[in-house]
């Protein structure tokens, strides 16, 4: 099974939005099939097959979310952050501003899902392959 830091080492190569899909078939290949991101404290839980789960500790401070999520900003701040106009720390503040809570990463669908505080699919993208 993969651990935390093994995928932190694919994680280390990641600079941008634009990095994401190489990230994710690297972790793919490590045996990871699913994984949720959490938006107020930066911990994500990786999941592989036979109910493998790991998880990584708090990354920061946790980061308050809005009640309300507005998607049309959050669309443009996402499409910023996939073409490297901006670093993971401001891709988490303006994801908290726009009330996402979390994303969740199916390698089986190859799809990204983002999720608001009431547990509603607010967005759901396909992963480039």
């Amino acid at each position: 099974m993969f651990t935390i830091a093994q995928i932190q080492q694919a994680h280390s190569k990641v600079k941008s939005g634009a990095d994401f899909p190489a990230y994710i078939k690297e972790i793919k290949a490590l045996g990871v099939t699913y994984y949720e991101t959490f938006v107020a404290d930066g911990h994500t839980e990786y999941h592989g097959t036979a109910d493998y789960k790991t998880a990584t500790d708090t990354k920061y401070n946790i980061v308050p979310i809005a009640d309300r999520y507005n998607l049309e900003q959050f669309k443009t701040d996402l499409k910023v952050h996939q073409q490297g106009q901006s670093d993971y720390p401001a891709f988490i503040a303006v994801s908290a501003a726009c009330g996402i809570e979390k994303w969740a990463v199916s390698m089986k669908k190859m799809t990204c899902t983002y999720y608001d505080k009431a547990g509603n699919e607010v967005l759901v993208e396909q992963i480039p392959q």
